[in-house]
């Protein structure tokens, strides 16, 4: 294995990815609680205190809810750019000055033998980001909480073995379901969420742009369900001539379990 990647989980109660090659041992944030990532890490046999570093793409508490715990008991570094820090430096507790790690949006820099590009997203936060992180010829990014994918996002992502894209929502589900008018104009807006057919869309123009494996991720409870996320890019997809299993693998990522485990 050269460099393995699962989710722990996806979702607004909380999201936390793992990627690793065997030596290094990243968390992409940390949305669950201490005890929850630390159960979930050992169903695909990780030890905590093996973690090496946690990457945090922004300050929502779905996103950094264990961040402080997991670091100050195991002595884990924090990586975030200046406006992360800022929106969760309160909310997280004290952290060891060593294990407070700046990086800047759009520049890269190395964990171990992982090229990590932190690349600047939109979403209603300070200063949210998504990473595509590389190690030899394998490339992964990860790509959510983002309310649209502009042309510098595509890309960053284009190229990657494999991209963890969102599919939160079925845009009637939202505007019929019970949310609160402001919370679906949120949801439905350039700063929040991409909707399954933005997805779908977004896929098309990846597979041209060399990706060949998509999770499906980020999906509401209220306002999607893993069948009709995965139907609606089958649809959009099959209209282009795109044959899942043949020019692109498509499969998805769970609010409330781990993932099946991607090895690249």
């Amino acid at each position: 294995m050269t460099v393995g990647f699962c989710s722990l989980a996806s979702g607004s109660s909380g999201n936390c990815h793992l990627i690793n090659d065997g030596k290094k041992f990243l968390l992409i944030d940390a949305g669950l609680s201490g005890k929850q990532i630390e159960n979930k890490l050992k169903e695909v046999d990780v030890d905590p205190q093996n973690l090496s570093a946690i990457l945090v793409s922004h300050e929502h508490s779905d996103h950094i809810c264990g961040v402080g715990i997991l670091s100050r008991r195991y002595n884990i570094p924090i990586y975030a750019n200046d406006g992360t820090w800022a929106g969760m430096e309160r909310k997280i507790g004290n952290i060891k000055k060593e294990n407070i790690k700046c990086f800047t949006s759009n520049e890269n820099f190395s964990i171990g033998d992982f090229n990590i590009k932190p690349y600047r997203i939109s979403h209603d936060a300070n200063e949210p980001v998504g990473f595509s992180i590389e190690k030899d010829s394998i490339k992964i990014s990860i790509a959510t909480d983002l309310g649209y994918i502009s042309e510098d996002i595509m890309e960053e992502i284009g190229g990657s073995n494999l991209v963890i894209l969102e599919s939160n929502h079925d845009e009637e589900m939202l505007k019929a379901g019970s949310y609160p008018y402001s919370l679906k104009r949120r949801i439905l807006s350039n700063s929040g969420h991409l909707s399954n057919e933005a997805a779908g869309n977004a896929i098309v123009d990846l597979v041209s742009r060399n990706v060949r494996s998509i999770l499906l991720a980020h999906l509401s409870r209220e306002n999607n369900f893993p069948e009709l996320a995965i139907a609606t890019v089958k649809n959009i997809l099959d209209s282009k001539k795109i044959i899942i299993g043949k020019d692109i693998e498509l499969d998805l990522v769970h609010r409330d379990r781990v993932s099946n485990i991607y090895q690249f």
